[in-house]
């Protein structure tokens, strides 16, 4: 698998939350031969035993269920020594949800999304009526989720910082994942420790919520640029199907690139289905945008 992304050219990967615990040996001999270097790694990362497909939201920090917490803290701990054995800068994090006792209104949007292609959502007064309902009624039921949120933060905060890992907290494109898209400053502020934890952008999530009228990429961006440790990258499709080569959709990299920093971690983060061609173009592409960003080099 390793041998694979050295050979497209890529240096350094990051590792997913779809890496199986019988995949940790070959890993293991690849960073001892050096022909590659992990940039970062997804919580959880390998997955715990016995699953055998990609699982973030396995394990929620959102949630206060004793058992399932202290799944998520052993996993998550156990993720952050994975990543100080490959000497790993960064562990992106879901940081869980807002769950409904019966049906989740969050629903009623993605619905309307998909029944109207085409519509520019921003300017369809009967969906913004919509959207303004739903999001009140996740504001007035995320308080115990959100608090569940930032004491598990702190459980594994100067764990991570111990082991020289930064915790990434990403963007979602559900919207009833936290933290909700205003809230990072937020949160961010609130951790005990500066520049143990940072804000992980990732351009499809991102644009899903645009083509909703729920964020302004830009304003987005330009809000959370002081927190910013590392981007996915991928594209996104006017149908919403994301994880698409990058400049093959509706996203602006080079609006997104203008936010980038030489400390930045850039990921490209692709559905199963794409080619090796359109691997190749994406990488030359991210590379054109980076020499334009940083031409002093």
């Amino acid at each position: 698998m390793l041998k694979e992304m050295a050979d497209l050219g890529f240096s350094h990967v990051e590792l997913s939350h779809g890496v199986r615990i019988t995949l940790v040996p070959g890993i293991l001999k690849a960073m001892d031969e050096g022909f590659i270097q992990v940039s970062s790694t997804h919580n959880f990362c390998p997955l715990p035993t016995g699953i055998m497909q990609a699982a973030p939201n396995l394990f929620e920090p959102s949630c206060s269920d004793p058992q399932e917490h202290d799944q998520w803290l052993r996993q998550t701990k156990r993720s952050l020594d994975f990543g100080q054995q490959l000497r790993a800068r960064v562990l992106v994090m879901h940081l869980g949800s807002v769950k409904f006792f019966w049906l989740n209104p969050v629903h009623k949007l993605d619905a309307y999304f998909e029944k109207h292609p085409g519509v520019k959502l921003a300017d369809d007064k009967r969906y913004l009526v919509l959207r303004d309902k739903v999001l009140k009624k996740l504001q007035q039921r995320k308080p115990a989720f959100w608090a569940q949120v930032k004491a598990s933060i702190e459980e594994v905060r100067a764990y991570a910082a111990e082991r020289g890992i930064a915790l990434g907290f990403e963007n979602r494109e559900d919207v009833a994942e936290l933290p909700l898209d205003g809230e990072f400053d937020e949160l961010l502020s609130s951790v005990a420790q500066p520049n143990t934890a940072g804000y992980w952008h990732d351009t499809g999530h991102a644009h899903i919520k645009e083509q909703l009228a729920l964020l302004n990429h830009r304003e987005h961006l330009e809000k959370n640029a002081p927190r910013l440790i590392g981007f996915h990258l991928h594209d996104v499709s006017a149908a919403g199907r994301d994880h698409q080569p990058v400049g093959s959709g509706e996203i602006d990299f080079e609006m997104v690139s203008s936010f980038w920093k030489p400390h930045h971690l850039l990921t490209l983060e692709f559905g199963p289905r794409i080619t090796v061609e359109a691997v190749k173009e994406s990488k030359e592409r991210v590379e054109a945008l980076i020499a334009a960003r940083f031409p002093q080099g």
